[in-house]
């Protein structure tokens, strides 16, 4: 018989909030599976990132079917596991584990959930030039996404500028030389002027963390604004895009459509989209995708 019970978990910092277990509580409801999702956070247990590697061996030896990984462990997690899908081992990332047959596989699936989430929402928008703000965890996953989607070069922009510099340098091995550039935060003014949209991928605009993560007075109405974070749904740089004129898409279409697919890499079965979509939007983004 297929199985109709599943024990998931999500391993990550400060994660008491996460909408992970009723996103995939509420479709596994639908489907009629017996569907358990626990909360593994490293701030409650008292351990450090380097500990996932331990929290992964005793998830697998207590039966869970898969782990969701999230911030601080999304690029340590890698070296644990037996095997990497493409789109994690090009990116350096995992967001979620799949255990089967005795093997522990990696997927990525932030990358697949803002590409739909974009391709949904933002159908025709102009991809020649593009400029992301933020190159940590979810920044290298929607740049990916981006250069996937057919974007023609994508300039990344960080507080950190190594770190800038270091994903330009991976993008541009990966998709081929000459589509990603890194630029320090003072050249913003000068990039948007010419730009098609920007990809705002830092935790600014968070509830935790409000405010604006560049001068309102660089938007003007040419641009269309994608935004990673979904708490709130409607975030500063939403509204202030949108006072000017710019067409956008929020956060909550990536965090829904990103669990849509690691709902069916751990069960084989199809989730509904739409439904999920409609959940994240009745939860109200209760939480936010974490750097």
């Amino acid at each position: 018989m297929p199985q109709d019970s599943y024990l998931i978990g999500l391993i990550g910092s400060g994660i008491g909030p996460s909408l992970s277990p009723a996103l995939h509580e509420r479709e596994a409801d639908r489907q009629g599976l017996r569907y358990t999702y626990r909360l593994i956070d490293l701030d409650t247990l008292g351990v450090s990132p380097e500990a996932v590697g331990d929290l992964l061996r005793a998830a697998r030896d207590l039966g869970f079917d898969g782990l969701n990984i999230t911030h601080p462990c999304k690029q340590l997690v890698g070296e644990h596991l037996d095997a990497l899908a493409p789109q994690a081992e090009a990116l350096g990332a995992v967001n979620t584990v799949v255990f089967a047959d005795g093997r522990a596989i990696g997927h990525n699936t932030d990358v697949t959930g803002f590409a739909a989430s974009f391709a949904r929402g933002l159908p025709d928008a102009p991809l020649e030039r593009v400029v992301q703000l933020g190159a940590g965890g979810a920044g290298a996953a929607v740049a990916h996404a981006t250069l996937t989607l057919g974007a023609g070069h994508i300039t990344v922009t960080d507080a950190l500028p190594d770190r800038a510099a270091e994903l330009a340098a991976s993008l541009n091995r990966h998709f081929g030389a000459g589509r990603a550039a890194a630029a320090t935060p003072d050249r913003l003014a000068a990039l948007l002027a010419g730009a098609d949209g920007i990809v705002h991928a830092t935790p600014t605009g968070m509830a935790a963390h409000p405010g604006l993560p560049l001068p309102a007075g660089l938007l003007h109405p040419g641009l269309w604004v994608a935004e990673v974070v979904y708490r709130p749904l409607e975030t500063e740089l939403l509204r202030a895009a949108r006072a000017v004129g710019c067409a956008t898409l929020d956060g909550g279409g990536m965090a829904a459509l990103q669990a849509a697919d690691a709902f069916r890499l751990f069960t084989g079965r199809e989730p509904d989209a739409g439904r999920m979509l409609a959940d994240i939007a009745q939860l109200g983004g209760v939480v936010s995708v974490r750097d």
